[in-house]
């Protein structure tokens, strides 16, 4: 094919592999895609689509020609869509002189990019817009075709080892140029002092861009970067969008929208609205979305660390460093830090409280352990002791320090608000309190504070320095930026560009933050006593369970009772984690915020975590009343949460109850209107028996009285309009419909069979049997009755 056949079908091509924007054209479906269920698919994919392969070699054939192909701006994440329709350039320098206006009778505005922008810009935003894909819930993300993609784009555009490797050229002796600055199309206003690419200020002191191959790779690296950041992580709402804006920039986009409505007749109030509503878009990522920017993290992490150890002489540095170190050094702080943190930030506020956050969680902690991904590998002991947290990283955790203090806060309060009992729930606060556990991170943390708390010095050279973000005024890693005074500025400069300068820091070690963590040890210790409660009451129904279990008429049904959780369907060794796990968790919280046995101690007796003289676990928190228990506000978080409950038992009528489980439902409502038909005929003569002071009054009272009955309706507030009602003798022939009852009688009668013994024989014997036993527990055991259930 000719160059001018490929540029045709190209466009054709990008959508037929990742599917159209609007999400009506699914592609190859590459999310979807498994090597285990359709192997030859996955095999032709991944060699079509590799860096190496077919469509990579087409992109740099495009690119050596210049080609320009338009994406549609209204397809780009809200905030950069928003202020790009205000005209309003971002400050990623991915977006500068590429916009355009549409033509005449053109619809809406474009991004003029490359081939391989407009391939990665594809790549990257089908993992947000195919969204009405076939179901994934049986696929693992981690095993897609797509998944393995990002993993190899990352290695081979940021590698750890070596430098990239050029693309292939057609032309005999040179290569692919990068893209030539272009005049903007459209006159736009700038966010603010953005900073500059790499790119651009090494080619500056080049005499030419295909003289250095150098400057290639970082292009391509750089753009690879920006385009993967900006699609999976530049989500937020106006209001987190305006709290992470300078004051300057602030002032500057106010003045520039004055003199363009000043300008325009058309009222902006339209364009206002607009961009609120763009930036107020729902965005709600996924679980394989999550993953994704872990996998990027972790790479952008072991991609910094396998930066070169500085030479001692500076002038040498300034000589010998290439672009691709220069972009180690700056890849975080400037690319990646400011949009990670608000990402997940959202995800913090707006995940569901169950067990799906473990993706988000993980992400988090590989951010905040960068250590982890460092080429030198710890000492092999055979000791498992926790390592250390190197003195080299303190650097690191300070101009992250939100990352580590307000998140951590975020996470407790989640904590607070979920199921300790849950294995799943109880791994994660177990995850997050070893991390900070680590030796010697806690003490990193609290020196960040101290930094970021010490009082502002009166220094003249300063005074009229503004706290500038990585990405507006250059990266705080990088040796070419101004030289920071103290450290104490780097924190301030770090927590002001993410917050504004009107942020109220909130101490990880301040009194509000460690009552949270003494509330969620509470939790803890109650959700220990839950989990064990619950084991013990497994171990007994285990224990109780008889052939006549069988039937479903076990004695946990009979009174009602409600255990409040679901572990009994999990088992005993999922028990046993969550108590593994919340002991392990309370351990390492006393070591980070150097908790005493004897503030545990005292706390678990306040909140009445201990067992009651019985070995039971005591009710919900409640006030007494003339009417009953009512529950207070912790009670009532108590029972939500599965931490105490209620001893639920029916205490209404016996005769009314609903129909349960090992009852006939026609024999209960036909032995009912017999036994309702007898105690109408028969009411007076059986109140004379029992009024008797004799045996046989003693024995009609065991037969036809129910004394526990008025005692439980006295005691609820709920009948007491109907305690005058007549709760005298009667016959209750219910324990009749019983499958249990049946089945034993059924038995009787097969084995007096065997005894050549007839039906009205056995009955007999039965009902002479049962006199006996009555009268003998008449003489004993009047209060005791045989048929309550």
């Amino acid at each position: 094919f000719s160059l001018k056949e490929l540029h045709g079908i190209f466009q054709w091509l990008v959508e037929s592999i990742f599917g159209s924007l609007d999400g009506i054209i699914v592609g190859w479906n590459l999310r979807c895609l498994q090597g285990r269920t359709n192997p030859n698919e996955y095999s032709v994919a991944l060699d079509f689509l590799d860096p190496s392969g077919p469509m990579m070699k087409l992109v740099y054939k495009l690119q050596a020609e210049e080609y320009r192909y338009d994406f549609p701006v209204s397809y780009l994440p809200g905030p950069v869509k928003a202020s790009i329709q205000e005209q309003v350039l971002p400050e990623c320098s991915l977006y500068h002189n590429k916009v355009q206006f549409p033509s005449a009778g053109g619809l809406g505005l474009n991004l003029a990019l490359n081939p391989f922008e407009y391939y990665m810009f594809y790549f990257a935003i089908s993992l947000i817009t195919q969204k009405n894909s076939p179901a994934t819930h049986h696929v693992s993300p981690s095993n897609s075709a797509y998944f393995i993609l990002v993993d190899t784009y990352l290695k081979c555009f940021l590698p750890t080892e070596g430098s990239v490797l050029p693309p292939p050229s057609s032309n005999p002796g040179g290569a692919i140029p990068s893209p030539t600055p272009r005049s903007p199309a459209v006159p736009f206003s700038s966010y603010g002092m953005h900073h500059t690419s790499l790119l651009k200020r090494h080619i500056a002191h080049q005499p030419s861009v295909n003289a250095d191959p150098a400057s290639q790779e970082i292009w391509r690296s750089e753009t690879l970067l920006q385009i993967f950041v900006e699609m999976w992580l530049h989500h937020y709402s106006l209001e987190m969008y305006q709290k992470m804006q300078s004051p300057h920039v602030k002032l500057e986009v106010l003045h520039y929208r004055l003199s363009i409505s000043s300008k325009h007749h058309g009222s902006p109030a339209q364009s206002s609205y607009q961009a609120l509503h763009a930036y107020q878009e729902s965005f709600k990522p996924t679980e394989e979305h999550v993953l994704v920017v872990r996998l990027l993290v972790k790479h952008l992490h072991a991609f910094s660390n396998s930066l070169k150890p500085e030479p001692l002489s500076p002038s040498a540095h300034s000589h010998t460093a290439s672009p691709l170190e220069e972009f180690k050094r700056v890849v975080i702080p400037r690319f990646v830090q400011e949009k990670l943190y608000i990402f997940l930030q959202h995800c913090f506020g707006h995940w569901p409280l169950d067990a799906s956050f473990r993706a988000v969680l993980e992400m988090w902690l590989s951010y905040l352990q960068p250590w982890r991904y460092a080429p030198e590998k710890p000492p092999q002991s055979t000791e498992p002791l926790p390592r250390s947290v190197p003195e080299k990283w303190a650097s690191f955790i300070q101009e992250n320090l939100l990352m580590y203090t307000k998140l951590f806060v975020g996470f407790l309060n989640r904590a607070l608000r979920t199921d300790l009992v849950s294995p799943k729930n109880a791994l994660m606060v177990f995850r997050v309190a070893k991390v900070f556990a680590q030796p010697n991170l806690a003490e990193m943390i609290l020196k960040g504070e101290q930094l970021f708390l010490e009082p502002d010095l009166v220094i003249p050279h300063r005074q009229h320095r503004l706290f500038m973000s990585p990405t507006l005024g250059g990266s705080f890693l990088s040796s070419r930026s101004p030289a920071v005074t103290d450290a104490s500025f780097k924190v301030k400069s770090h927590v002001y560009s993410l917050e504004g300068q009107d942020f109220q820091y909130k101490q990880m070690f301040g009194a509000e933050v460690r009552n949270l963590v003494l509330k969620l040890a509470q939790l803890i210790c109650q959700a220990q006593q839950t989990a064990k409660s619950i084991s013990d009451h497994s171990a007994e129904t285990m224990a109780s369970q008889s052939f006549f279990s069988w039937f479903r008429f076990t004695p946990s049904e009979v009174n009602g009772s409600y255990t409040g959780n679901d572990l009994d369907e999990i088992g005993q060794d999922s028990i046993k984690k969550t108590d593994e796990y919340l002991e392990k968790a309370l351990e390492y919280l006393c070591q980070i915020f150097k908790l005493s046995e004897a503030q545990l101690t005292q706390m678990m007796m306040k909140c009445g975590t201990a067992q009651d003289e019985n070995g039971k676990k005591q009710l919900p928190d409640c006030i007494a009343s003339e009417n009953g228990l009512i529950l207070t506000p912790l009670g009532r978080y108590q029972i939500i949460n599965g931490l105490r409950r209620f001893e639920l038992q029916y205490q209404g009528d016996t005769e009314l109850q609903p129909i349960r489980s090992y009852e006939n439902a026609a024999l209960v409502r036909l032995l009912f209107r017999l036994a309702s038909l007898l105690n109408q005929r028969f009411a007076d003569q059986m109140e004379v028996l029992c009024s008797r002071d004799d045996f046989v009054g003693r024995l009609c009272r065991y037969h036809l009285t129910n004394p526990q009955l008025i005692q439980k309706i006295r005691y609820s507030p709920m009948v007491r309009d109907r305690t005058s009602h007549n709760w005298g003798p009667r016959i209750s022939l219910r324990f009749l419909a019983s499958y249990r009852t049946l089945l034993s009688l059924l038995m009787i009668y097969f084995l007096a069979s065997w005894f050549y013994v007839g039906p009205v024989g056995c009955t007999f014997i039965i009902l002479t049997g049962y006199f006996l036993y009555a009268v003998i527990m008449t003489f004993f055991f009047e209060g005791w009755k045989p048929h309550e259930h």
